[in-house]
This record gives structure tokens, sequence and C-alpha cells, in this order.
């Protein structure tokens, strides 16, 4: 499936990310990238992340989006819930290196953050590692990718 837009980012949170994603979509926008909001759309201390992860994963994984961001109290939720969908590959991010190894290395192609112990600043520096970091598809990295996607079929 082809994608549209490098520039289309879907991205969600519950109420334990939903601050973080409301200061990332301004920011988003500011980079010039479409934003798609799978929700939360209100903070609502009573919601539960696999509601607006799984159908972000689900576009991610049908190439409705580029890439995803998703974003829980810790991130460890969001992870586990992402990487329930076939295709998706989604790592818990806190650090710069691994936002954007993770994308060259094993083509990462969903991140998670912890909107309760990532820092704006950290979560601007993360996000862009990852949206602008390309898949490098060293014959090393192929074959890693297709023994992942062997388990998933």
């Amino acid at each position: 499936m082809q994608i549209k837009s490098s520039k289309k980012i879907g991205i969600c949170a519950d109420h334990g990310g939903f601050e973080l994603k409301q200061k990332l979509i301004p920011f988003l926008v500011k980079n010039n990238f479409d934003i798609v909001d799978f929700g939360a759309v209100i903070l609502d201390n009573s919601d539960d992340f696999p509601d607006f992860v799984i159908p972000l994963a689900k576009a991610v994984s049908n190439a409705e989006v580029f890439r995803g961001i998703a974003i829980c109290g810790s991130g460890v939720g969001a992870c586990i819930a992402a990487n329930k969908i076939s295709g998706v590959r989604a790592a818990l991010i806190t650090d710069y290196f691994s936002a954007h190894q993770g994308v060259e290395d094993d083509d990462m192609n969903l991140i998670c953050l912890g909107g309760r112990i990532t820092g704006f600043a950290s979560a601007e520096e993360f996000v862009l590692a990852f949206l602008n970091a390309k898949f490098i598809g060293a014959e090393r990295h192929l074959r890693r990718l297709k023994k992942i996607q062997e388990i998933e079929k």
C-alpha cells in the first residue's frame, strides 16, 4: 500500500498523555506536518488508551498515515497495544538516539511516549528525530524484519 504523504502523521493520547499531545500538535503543524488526531479530543480521566491507540496503529499498518505518535501516562501501555497490530513496529522512546535509530535500523513506524515522564522539549526532539529518520534498509536489517513479518503471518 502506497502512502500519499510522508507529512501525514497520526497522533493519539489518553488522559495520561493528553496535555503532551495538545502541545505537540501545534509544534508538528509548525514543522509542516499534516496531523490526523485519533483522540482523545477532551480530557477524560476515565478513558482507556487502547480506544485511541488501536485505531492509530491500524491507520499506520494500512498506510493511511506515514507514521504514528501514541502517548499514554508511561508510554508502556500504548506500546503494548500498538504492537498487537500486524505491520506496526512501535517502541517506547526515552532518548534521542533510539528515536532515529529505531527507524534507521528497525523501520519503526510508531513512537510511544510517556506523557507523565517525557518533558515537552524532549518530546519535540524525539518526535522530530523519529519523523525525519529514514530506514537504511541494509541487508541485515531486511533479514531481521523478514523474520518478524513471518511471525505476524
